[in-house]
């Protein structure tokens, strides 16, 4: 798994490293500050793959780009340095990828890229050799098929889904098993319906979900359950597929995954948002109970923290805050410290704010608050922010009490 990434002379900062941890590591901060390029980064460390848009060298014509990794690997730790590839689709050709197992990249767009370390590498004696390029599937792709120079690379989603339907196959208790595990709760289980024709004009039978409101095609879900549908059935694609590439090629089946997911939370309901960072810690065992998982994510959820609280545990664990100090992005690695609630991890220095209210209401409280302090405010003043505070907040908000004191004081019929 990934230990370590530096890099030096790309990206948002002159130089960035992170020690990773071995199970779960969560990416925080504003946007634009290089969270989903460390993603990107990780990905080409793990598979020597890049995304379509590649790293650029920052100005400074004095460093040499780099990227130095290290990875966990079957035979210990491998360090990896080499320049950063600045031109698409080129890549050194010294370099091998470590025998890395198994990694999914699940991008916000929708789009997913897998690397097997037996089915993109070829066996030659000792030695392994280039086979091919990653997995990556656009979303179209990942529904309907992925091919590469006339070859079918992947059927896609529908038609797997069908197929493995029908023959009652182990691929689609697993898929079953890892729906269950990803559902949104026990009150919206994600069920695998009967197969169904949705058009005259569409000779294919389309996979369902038996929602509470009866059957619903999976071209005709929500965008949410698109991803986690998605993602359920990429991890079963990817591990179906390296199992049986293992027995072909008499090699033995990995035991750990590495998942790089961005916006962890994207599309989902605040209820699903609590829920979806164990699951995707569990869900792997829905795979096979002793394979392990890393998890490398980027979140702007304070629910999705709040939810790694009963779970986190700092030996297996980190927290990753990006910061705009100055004109230079730093990205440290935070003390845990349990928040207790959504809120709370608003206002921390994870995410800076001020209050977990709107802008107005922020506004209207640091006024209260200052004339708190100030016993000699006029008493206009006092009226003016008692009938903000009224406009913005309404009776019912916990900082009520505290202004209320101070209200009455000046003789403000509350």
């Amino acid at each position: 798994m990934l230990e370590r990434l530096e890099m030096e002379g790309v990206g948002p900062s002159p130089r960035l490293s992170f020690e990773f941890a071995p199970r779960l590591n969560l990416l925080t901060g504003d946007n634009g500050l290089g969270k989903t390029f460390v993603l990107e980064l990780a990905w080409w460390a793990l598979t020597r793959n890049w995304d379509d848009v590649p790293a650029l060298p920052r100005p400074d014509r004095n460093v040499v780009p780099s990227v130095q990794a290290v990875i966990q690997t079957w035979g210990g730790s491998k360090s990896i340095k080499r320049d950063v590839v600045l031109v698409s689709g080129q890549s050194p050709s010294t370099f091998t990828p470590p025998r890395n197992g198994l990694t999914v990249y699940a991008r916000v767009d929708g789009s997913f890229s897998v690397w097997d370390r037996i089915r993109n590498n070829r066996k030659v004696g000792y030695f392994r050799v280039p086979a091919q390029p990653a997995f990556d599937f656009t979303p179209d792709e990942l529904w309907n098929r992925l091919e590469r120079d006339g070859r079918t690379l992947c059927n896609g989603l529908i038609q797997d889904w069908v197929a493995w339907q029908i023959k009652n196959a182990e691929p689609f208790h697993r898929l079953k098993r890892v729906l269950e595990t990803l559902s949104p709760g026990t009150h919206e289980p994600l069920v695998p319906g009967e197969p169904t024709r949705i058009s005259i004009d569409e000779v294919r039978d389309i996979p369902t979900l038996q929602m509470p409101y009866g059957l619903v095609p999976l071209t005709h879900v929500s965008a949410a359950v698109k991803r986690i549908v998605g993602l359920a059935y990429l991890l079963v694609w990817s591990w179906e597929e390296h199992v049986r590439a293992a027995e072909l090629s008499r090699e033995p089946v990995t035991d750990h995954i590495v998942l790089l997911v961005d916006e962890l939370e994207s599309h989902l309901h605040p209820r699903w948002q609590r829920l979806i960072l164990p699951s995707l810690l569990e869900v792997v065992r829905a795979l096979r109970e002793d394979v392990k998982v890393q998890v490398i994510a980027v979140t702007h959820s304070p629910l999705v923290l709040a939810s790694a609280e009963p779970l986190f545990d700092e030996a297996q664990d980190a927290l990753f805050m990006f910061d705009l100090v100055g004109q230079e992005v730093q990205a440290t690695k935070a003390e845990w410290r349990p928040r207790g609630d959504a809120n709370a991890w608003l206002t921390s220095e994870v995410f800076d704010l001020k209050e977990p209210r709107s802008v107005e209401a922020e506004q209207a409280i640091t006024a209260a608050r200052a004339a708190l302090k100030d016993p000699n405010l006029p008493i206009e003043e006092v009226r003016r922010i008692h009938n903000e505070l009224y406009r913005v907040l309404k009776d019912t908000d916990p900082f009520w009490p505290r202004w209320l004191v101070r209200a009455e004081a000046a003789g403000i019929d509350p």
